[in-house]
């Protein structure tokens, strides 16, 4: 029996946690995945662009790293999430892992337990440095339909700056880097911590796209983050104009048109652009700008909260913050 946080998890009979890899006999997992195979094809065209566009001016001397992931109802994804932790190009003896389980009506969370026991028991070599599950429920609950309206945004947004709080505060150790991760991504490229941390920014993103299908029936990647953004004359000129307790959000049916500029407005040559704002689908972060006290603010910061918050209270601390437009990772199709 494992207990956390006074919760008490009976592990499944090993004959029913077939989501787990099996490990091959040099002690790497085997994942089986015909899906992850065709998606492989599909994905040549973003590999090839991510390749190209990657500079490792700067190769990391093997920094500790700690991946952050808050989760809730997420037990349908975390096959592929662990999938791609998998595929990392990191020595996983520097990686520390942590959740935070919250709200959840699934088993999120006696899926994670089973995965710690299976990652930091079966194999040294994919053991990480820490795995750390803790559970903190905010009472709050949205239908899915409803997340992306305007007038759920604002507290939906708070209740995630509080998730992100209670993790980051709980789970950050001695590491270097914090890297935020969403629960639901769907391809991202083994290369990506190293390529990311090459770049030596307070905080970076990449372009975090969608596939969707065109008229003709063809699948196209399109814009999914639009919390990563870039301020523009006429977006500031909208601020100027706004009462200081004027909460925005982009997309949706926002009342606002705020004219900034989204990642994907950014040329094909274009390569690391600073940002105003950001999301949290794959957010690196020297662990530093947290350990001065820069969190995901739960109240108006200059029009924001939650990971935009996060992005102007960095800046306005003198912190960098920086985007990659034609670094793409991808998400789930919705």
């Amino acid at each position: 029996m494992l207990k956390t946080l006074g919760y008490n998890y009976l592990p499944q009979p090993k004959n029913t946690t077939t989501w787990l890899p099996k490990l091959t006999l040099n002690g790497k997992p085997s994942w089986n995945s015909s899906e992850l195979a065709s998606f492989s094809t599909e994905s040549r065209s973003v590999l090839k662009n991510n390749m190209a566009i990657a500079p490792h001016t700067l190769v990391p001397d093997n920094d500790s790293l700690l991946i952050l992931s808050p989760l809730k109802n997420n037990a349908d994804h975390l096959e592929r999430y662990f999938e791609l932790i998998d595929s990392l190009e990191y020595p996983r003896h520097k990686i520390s892992i942590a959740f935070l389980v919250s709200d959840s009506t699934d088993e999120t969370q006696q899926l994670l337990m089973e995965a710690k026991q299976w990652y930091q028991e079966h194999s040294p070599e994919m053991r990480f440095n820490r795995f750390d599950i803790f559970h903190q429920d905010f009472f709050y609950s949205l239908p899915r339909n409803q997340r992306h309206l305007f007038a759920k945004q604002r507290d939906r947004r708070i209740m995630m700056a509080r998730a992100r709080n209670y993790l980051w505060t709980r789970a950050l150790g001695n590491e270097q880097w914090v890297l935020w991760i969403d629960g639901d991504l769907e391809y991202y490229p083994p290369s990506i911590i190293h390529d990311l941390m090459a770049y030596d920014k307070d905080v970076i993103v990449p372009n975090c796209v969608i596939r969707k299908k065109n008229k003709r029936g063809k699948w196209r990647n399109k814009l999914y983050d639009l919390n990563s953004w870039q301020e523009t004359r006429k977006s500031r000129s909208l601020l100027e104009s706004l009462d200081d307790d004027t909460f925005l959000a982009e997309g949706g049916d926002s009342p606002y048109i705020t004219d900034r500029k989204y990642l994907n407005d950014f040329d094909e040559d274009e390569g690391l652009v600073p940002l105003d704002g950001v999301g949290g689908t794959f957010t690196l972060v020297k662990a530093h700008v947290h350990r001065s006290g820069i969190g995901f603010p739960t109240w108006l910061f200059q029009h924001q909260v939650e990971t935009e918050g996060f992005a102007k209270l960095a800046k306005a601390n003198g912190f960098g913050v920086f985007g990659l437009p034609n670094y793409n990772i991808r998400h789930v199709t919705e």
